[in-house]
């Protein structure tokens, strides 16, 4: 591993080892307003990250720190989920909803690397966003996002993908560069999602120089904040500010407002906890409800005291968990045999004994959660098994496929990553509800995130455990899990996102509609009508549905959760220290209110 001297390594050791100065205000800067700049934001990951190279970016942490180095076209508010300019400051779209005209910022910078000459990072300009663009229609092995973001919706896209390693630089026939400040972009048809896509981090804008230098290896942007690595360090990741940050706030304030972010790879949830209480972490999420009931009644006082000293929050998420089939080899090459397997699975047991009841049962939905509130989730019909006739259901499949009470079933294997206790349990459960209703016998291997990923994109296994914590609020994002187009054509390549190797050329056809839709309603009736067909295939079983607990120190300021997950720190800034009150006996409801305010700031949106 590179060690990269964004800033002296001495100061980097001392960030990491003491703690207990990373709050203080010795040397902090009072901005404009009540914003404080300075200070360490630390929060932990539950697995270590895959890449930091956009284009090969498919898992949610990854994305978590790749969000804060680079910056793309456009971006999310992190508050409100809508698109805003990040590096195009505006942008307009012809009648034909086809071409799109970005007009970009004239003060966006790379951050400073070796890469460039003397190390100072240079101004970003059109050229750039084209060779951007570019590297998510190149097909060189590191690119797991073509199918999903700009094939047959870029013009040209196909053909320059198609072309391997023959295509030419700037051969890109959808993008045009206008000026060195206006790019151009044509699509095939229109589509309502095309924005959230710009807004995904494997669209982001990164230098040539880069790119050149390193390979997939690179995380050199022009987003907040920069990566600062130190060699043979596995343990934690420490992002530093980006002095020549081009965004200042509503009140004049130049952003980022902390120095630094800490992110610990800590996969068990109550020492994640226990780090929180020491006051060794300023964020954690992912909570059970259980894990909450247990926690909060040790430190009620942080909670009731006025102003709070730490504050709890709630809601549901575009995650869904499932379980996937390699549907290319026997027995779930087999519909029959899936259907029954889903049928089996008792879910409301999953969630309610195994998960303490953090989770939302699918009942009898689809893999879009019914967090996506202006999508028909209802209209889906899914695999509810609560009733002895789906356990009936599932054991007549299974004999229908020449599998009676479970005779002749293979052994099949069961890959889930170490993620806690939380994984190894609901496998568990998995197999005996199994066992119990279709006499089938499931091998469970608990494997690293890494070998996990290995062992579902190049089919080495029956079944694996995942999940989907959307890119956009659509249920496309969902259902480009079973894109029929984004499948090798060889079992030895890589299936990048439609791991578990469906194919259907009727929902590709449907698929394909909704995303040529003109309007939110027609894109919504096709992918309805998709996602249809896929439960009835049962390529997966659907497990749950994430909700988020979270917990957080209440210095933290400007910190915004949402629905995907985007995490931005741009703006977040630690306030003062909340001395602790003795004898505060603030009412339950004081604590309820306190603990879900947001801060709704002068932000830069």
């Amino acid at each position: 591993m590179r060690t990269f001297l964004l800033f002296p390594i001495i100061a980097l050791l001392m960030l990491a080892c003491n703690n207990e100065k990373e709050h203080d205000n010795v040397g902090r800067v009072k901005g404009k307003g009540d914003f404080m700049y300075g200070g360490t934001f630390r929060y932990n990951e539950p697995d270590k990250l895959q890449t930091l190279y956009p284009p090969a970016i498919t898992d949610a942490i990854s994305s978590h720190v790749a969000s804060q180095v680079y910056e793309g076209l456009v971006k999310f508010n992190p508050r409100t989920m809508q698109v805003v300019g990040g590096i195009a400051e505006s942008w307009k779209v012809d009648s034909t909803g086809t071409i799109y005209t970005f007009s970009l910022r004239k003060n966006v910078r790379f951050q400073k690397d070796a890469c460039f000459p003397g190390g100072e990072g240079r101004m970003l300009a059109a050229g750039d966003v084209k060779y951007s663009l570019e590297l998510l229609c190149k097909n060189d092995g590191a690119n797991a996002n073509f199918e999903s973001t700009f094939k047959n919706r870029i013009v040209g896209a196909n053909k320059f993908f198609e072309a391997g390693a023959a295509a030419q630089p700037g051969s890109l026939e959808g993008v045009r560069i206008i000026d060195p400040h206006t790019v151009e972009i044509r699509l095939e048809n229109p589509g309502v999602s095309f924005l959230f896509i710009l807004a995904n981090v494997s669209a982001s804008i990164v230098p040539k120089e880069a790119v050149e230098k390193y390979g997939n290896k690179m995380h050199v942007g022009s987003g907040p904040f920069m990566l600062a690595e130190i060699a043979g360090d596995t343990s934690s990741l420490v992002l530093v500010r980006n002095p020549g940050y081009y965004r200042i706030d509503s009140l004049g304030n130049t952003l980022p407002f902390l120095d630094s972010i800490r992110i610990s790879f800590v996969n068990n949830k109550q020492e994640e906890i226990d780090l929180f209480e020491k006051d060794m972490l300023d964020f954690v999420y992912g909570l059970s409800s259980e894990a909450v009931k247990e926690y909060v009644p040790r430190v009620i006082a942080d909670f009731e005291q006025k102003p709070p000293i730490k504050k709890l929050g709630h809601s549901a998420e575009f995650v869904t968990q499932f379980y996937g089939f390699n549907t290319t080899r026997p027995p779930f090459d087999n519909v029959k045999v899936r259907q029954a397997f889903s049928y089996a699975i008792d879910r409301n047991r999953i969630v309610e004994e195994v998960l303490g009841g953090e989770a939302y049962s699918p009942g009898n939905y689809g893999i879009t959660p019914p967090a996506l509130t202006d999508y028909k989730v209802n209209e889906i019909s899914g695999y509810e098994q609560n009733k002895e006739a789906d356990r009936k259901r599932a054991k007549r499949l299974l004999a229908e496929a020449g599998y009676p009470n479970g005779k002749g079933f293979p052994p099949v294997r069961l890959v889930v990553n170490r993620g806690g206790t939380r994984n190894a349990a609901v496998a568990d459960e998995f197999r005996n509800q199994l066992s119990s209703i279709l006499n089938v016998n499931v091998e469970i291997s608990i494997v690293s995130f890494k070998q996990k990923l290995d062992d579902e994109r190049y089919a080495r296994t029956d079944m694996f455990r995942s999940a989907w914590n959307a890119d956009y609020p659509s249920p496309e994002s969902f259902l480009s899990l079973f894109y029929g187009d984004a499948v090798p054509d060889s079992i030895t390549q890589p299936a990048f996102r439609n791991t578990t190797r469906y194919n259907n050329p009727e929902f590709d056809r449907l698929f394909d509609l909704g995303r040529k839709a003109a309007t939110k309603e027609e894109a919504y009736r096709f992918f309805s009508q998709a996602e249809q067909l896929m439960m009835k295939d049962a390529p997966v079983i659907i497990l749950w549905y994430e909700e988020n607990y979270w917990l957080m120190q209440a210095r933290v300021k400007n910190f915004h959760t949402n629905q995907l997950r985007f995490l931005d720190f741009s703006q977040v800034y630690i306030g003062e220290e909340i001395p602790r009150k003795s004898g505060d006996t603030a009412s339950q409801k004081r604590q309820e209110n306190s603990a879900v305010k947001d801060d709704d700031e002068n932000d830069a949106y």
